[in-house]
C-alpha cells in the first residue's frame, strides 16, 4: 500500500521560553530556623520571602531527607503505624503536616 505523506500545518500559537527559577533556602539557627523562598522570572529580579519559626514550633518537624528515609523503612517493614503525622515544610516555606 502506499501511504501519502500530509504537510503538517505550522502552530497557530507561537510560545515564547519563559525561565522560572525557584529556590528554597532553609536555614537553622539557635533561635529555630528561617525559611527563604526566591522566585525569579526570565530576567526580572528576583522576589524573595522569609518565614521565621521558633523551636518551639518546630518540635516534631521531620525534614525532607529525613522523610525519604521514613518511607524506605515503612516499606521495608511493610507496616504503616496507624495515625502516623509529623509536622513538614511545605513548598510554599510554611509549616504543615505530613501523614503516612
Amino acid at each position: 500500500p502506499c501511504f501519502a505523506l500530509h504537510p503538517v500545518p505550522p502552530p497557530l500559537l507561537q510560545l515564547s521560553k519563559h525561565v522560572i527559577e525557584r529556590r528554597t533556602h532553609i536555614v537553622s539557627h539557635q533561635h529555630g530556623m528561617t525559611v527563604t523562598k526566591t522566585l525569579q522570572e526570565g530576567e526580572e529580579e528576583p522576589r524573595c520571602q522569609s518565614f521565621s519559626y521558633s523551636r518551639a514550633k518546630l518540635r516534631g518537624l521531620l525534614p525532607e531527607g529525613a522523610s525519604l528515609l521514613l518511607l524506605r523503612v515503612l516499606a521495608c517493614r511493610q507496616d504503616v503505624p496507624p495515625g502516623l503525622v509529623f509536622l513538614a515544610i511545605d513548598t510554599e516555606g510554611h509549616l504543615c503536616t505530613s501523614s503516612y
